[in-house]
């Protein structure tokens, strides 16, 4: 028998229904010689500080800095306290162990994700054991049957992964020592009152200057005005177009006067076209999606959304075999994936009204190793979704249209430029019009992209033409934007690095490697952290710092962890660990090294509070009267209950209601306001055992026999 261990169970079921397996056991699959059993991601964590050495159980200035002689792995703790055991996690590792000891199990298969966190994971499950049997490493980049049975022909001895086991464990073990020792110092030093901690991290405060630096640049931006003189010019036709005027390839100027000047000068004379260039341009697709362009481009079109829940639902579609591994940072695929492309191109497209324009070619926009950085360009699978939530059909929508267009037409314009001089030689420049005339849609039509075409009348080089009118208008520069995750997730991912001349993303998604503000799978994650901690928060889709995220900024005097091009270096270094560049240990020292030498910077900082902790407790908002006891509804931790409870009221609303689950709704707040103002609440969206969406009238009834309530249905319009 082979063990075979996956990240998660719907991993597991894939996997199983690949080697047509369907004989279920308690936290694994068993039969056609193999057992495939699975992890929920992280069963394992690091000892807390306080696992080591009982003092660090309360925060002490002269407890820091604290670093473990060695570092070792307990069950990962209880969501409900953290202190316990999760006892889900403690029981499938315990399989995991008896599986693994099983006399007929000849080898241990690792089928976590392709990744240093899936890498982690899996090789801290198995070599906790100390394992004596071989241990092999499946290696693919989606869950289709195809995938599996090929990737379970090509495995590789897990040896082979140990750089990229080491690069996870220094990233672990380096964001617990910088983490765990400048939160608690800098929490001691800068915080008044207990509460939240001060968060301090790798990876969150260069993110959080990113955005603290724009917030500045907009908050000292001085506008400018300038002007620009705009002339229409009427040909032998009376035909009209208009044209900037432009000196010394400039169209911007600060002085009005000139300006109105020359307008007055250039009122009703002639002018010829002095020039007229056609050009015919291609416009090419858009690259193959990455996560961060991914996560950019969902959070920029669709209002609500996060790049964490943009990631949320891709390993959503990745885990149901819809969609190639998502946590990559390549905007191309593997040379090697031609001939399954080309099927996978065929599946998706039938039925598309533009079928026949699409035709398989192998370019190296496509294809193209030197751009594929451990996982190839995120892909639709050859599997066609029969179901999908409105969520995940957006995601997947994006991905499928982003693939199909690489094999579209190339869309081609014509650009036409116009240069008109006036027949006057005291104005020195010329006026400059330009016009655009879609002549291949080609790629756009697969989201029906809209061109707009900018026509211009028919002249020629030398045609005389006359000044109809001439316009002298004002303008002011602008600050820049606000950073949106789009925006932020782009600097994160080039580490800050501005190319102007090749800002394309066949050129950002190809410099650097490697050196970078997190990864691919962690960048949103850390801007969803900075606005949980209160660091950041949101205005419509526009990023802005808080108060307190622009003291601690500001304030912060360890200047390094501000700095892109440290963290950029330190990012660098875990990806050339991986690439057996670098050896973790030294990695890990000047981690070490770097933190006490920060505590120390800390310590010895200037007495300023950044963060004062109220001590009082929130007041709860009253939500109605008691039906009971006429005593007031406020909201707990399970549910709405009375605050007579006490003295024994028994009224209570649970969030997690099993009549409303069943039905794949959860109580509100909302819910119970109107319940207790009117008697009834009308509810929509309610789901039948069937599947059919439904409204309908609920009633919260004391039973008769005891004191409890229970739910009473009206039906209101059924919805098919």
């Amino acid at each position: 028998m082979k063990l075979i261990i996956a990240e998660k169970p719907s991993v597991a079921k894939n996997i199983a229904d690949a080697l047509k397996i369907r004989g279920k056991k308690d936290g694994y699959f068993e039969g056609n010689g193999y057992i495939i059993t699975w992890a929920f991601g992280h069963l394992l964590q690091l000892f807390d500080a306080k696992d080591y050495d009982s003092k660090m159980t309360r925060w002490h200035m002269d407890n820091f800095p604290f670093i473990p002689p060695s570092f070792k792995y307990k069950v990962k703790g209880s969501p409900r306290n953290r202190e316990k055991p999760d006892p889900g996690a403690k029981k499938q590792l315990n399989t995991i162990y008896f599986l693994m000891k099983r006399q007929d199990v000849e080898c241990i298969i690792s089928a976590c994700d392709f990744d240093r966190e899936g890498q982690l994971i899996g090789d801290s499950i198995i070599y906790k054991m100390k394992p004596t049997k071989k241990v092999y490493r499946l290696l693919i980049n989606e869950w289709t049957a195809d995938e599996v049975l090929n990737g379970l022909q090509n495995m590789k001895s897990n040896d082979e992964m140990i750089p990229l086991r080491d690069a996870g464990v220094s990233r672990q073990w380096a964001d617990w020592v910088i983490g765990i020792n400048l939160t608690s110092v800098a929490t001691l030093k800068y915080q008044k009152g207990s509460g939240k901690a001060l968060n301090i991290g790798r990876v969150l405060l260069p993110t959080l200057k990113i955005i603290y630096d724009r917030d500045e640049e907009i908050k000292n931006f001085v506008p400018e005005d300038y002007f620009k003189l705009t002339a229409t010019f009427k040909t032998k036709d009376n035909q009209l177009y208009e044209g900037t005027y432009s000196e010394d390839e400039k169209e911007k100027f600060k002085d009005k006067k000139k300006l109105e000047e020359m307008k007055e000068a250039i009122k009703n004379s002639n002018g010829t076209v002095s020039d007229k260039q056609v050009e015919r341009k291609k416009e090419f697709p858009p690259f193959l999606f990455n996560l961060s362009n991914l996560q950019g481009h969902i959070t920029n079109k669709y209002n609500g959304w996060t790049s964490d829940k943009v990631l949320k639902v891709a390993q959503s579609l990745y885990e149901k075999k819809y969609i190639t591994y998502p946590r990559t940072a390549s905007i191309a695929l593997e040379e090697s994936l031609v001939g399954k492309t080309a099927k996978v191109l065929t599946t998706h497209s039938e039925g598309l009204p533009y079928k026949d324009e699409i035709k398989f070619v192998k370019s190296k926009r496509v294809f193209n190793n030197n751009k594929v950085e451990s996982h190839s360009a995120i892909t639709p699978t050859y599997m066609i979704p029969k179901r999908l939530t409105k969520e995940e059909e957006i995601v997947y929508q994006a991905i499928k249209n982003r693939f199909v267009m690489q094999f579209m037409p190339v869309a081609q314009y014509e650009e036409t430029k116009i240069t008109t001089k006036i027949d006057d030689n005291t104005i020195p420049g010329h006026f400059q019009t330009k016009g655009k005339v879609q002549l291949v849609e080609g790629w756009k039509k697969v989201e029906k992209i809209q061109s707009k075409d900018t026509l211009l009348p028919l002249v020629e080089q030398h045609d005389s033409v006359t000044t109809d009118s001439v316009e002298v208008s004002s303008h002011v520069t602008k600050p820049p934007k606000q950073h949106t995750e789009k925006t932020l997730l782009r600097v994160m991912e080039t580490c800050g690095k501005s190319y102007k001349q090749e800002d394309s993303e066949e050129m950002l998604g190809s410099i650097l490697k490697g050196f970078s503000i997190g990864t691919a799978a962690t960048r949103a994650e850390t801007i969803k952290k900075l606005k949980d901690v209160g660091y950041i928060t949101n205005q419509s889709k526009s990023l802005l710092c808080t108060e307190l995220g622009k003291k601690l900024v500001e304030t912060f005097p360890v200047e390094e962890l501000l700095d892109l091009e440290f963290t950029g270096r330190l990012e660098k270094t875990l990806a050339d660990i991986e690439k057996r560049k670098v050896k973790k240990e030294a990695f890990l020292s000047m981690v070490f090294d770097f933190t006490t030498k920060s505590v120390e910077k800390i310590k010895q900082d200037k007495e300023i509070i950044l963060h004062q902790v109220s001590s009082t407790k929130p007041s709860r908002e009253v939500l109605g009267k008691c039906p009971m006891c006429g005593h007031s509804i406020i909201e707990g931790k399970k549910g709405f209950g009375c605050s007579n409870w006490k003295n024994g009221c028994k009224f209570v609303v649970w969030k997690n209601d099993k009549y409303l689950a069943a039905m794949k709704k959860r109580v509100t707040k909302t819910m119970v306001k109107n319940l207790l103002k009117n008697g009834t609440v009308k509810v929509k969206g309610l789901t039948s055992k069937k599947g059919n969406k439904f409204d309908a009238n609920l009633q919260y009834i004391k039973n008769p026999d005891n004191e409890y309530f229970s739910w009473k249905m009206e039906f209101a319009d059924k919805r098919k």
